[in-house]
């Protein structure tokens, strides 16, 4: 498992943390991100993808909606909202291939979600990348 998938592993965490108990537990959050004894540029890419995630959830969210026109945000699962919303703020930061932020993606969704949760989670993605590319012009980085 990669540095950047771990980083992922411990923001999805965060995220699902936050959403559940609000801001208020940010600083335990970032206490469990430390205590994971994790290496250091994990730690910060860890932080910092739940920070950013976090603050950018509502343009998130926005892109969700209009691409999971039949699963309201508050009716997915905890987990898969937490998963679109941190893949739909790398979507959109473009800096890497939207495929593999979808792979990212369907990983975390493979390890913390359930068995339907993959297929649902790429098409909203793919959605998603389609329209961030349209919107922008350009493509995600790497192709």
């Amino acid at each position: 498992m990669n540095n950047r998938h771990r980083a992922r592993r411990l923001a999805l965490q965060g995220l699902c943390s936050l959403d559940v108990q609000g801001v208020k537990a940010l600083d335990l959050i970032y206490e469990f991100i430390e205590d994971s004894q994790e290496p250091t540029e994990v730690l910060q890419d860890a932080r910092t993808l739940l920070r950013d995630t976090w603050a950018d959830r509502d343009a998130c969210d926005k892109l969700l909606a209009a691409h999971a026109a039949h699963w309201e945000l508050s009716r997915q699962a905890l987990v898969d909202r937490n998963i679109l919303r941190l893949a739909v703020h790398e979507l959109l930061a473009l800096k890497l291939s939207h495929k593999i932020i979808i792979s990212e993606a369907l990983s975390l969704a493979r390890e913390f979600s359930s068995t339907e949760s993959p297929r649902f989670i790429n098409g909203v993605l793919d959605a998603v990348a389609r329209d961030i590319a349209k919107t922008t012009g350009k493509p995600t980085s790497g192709e």
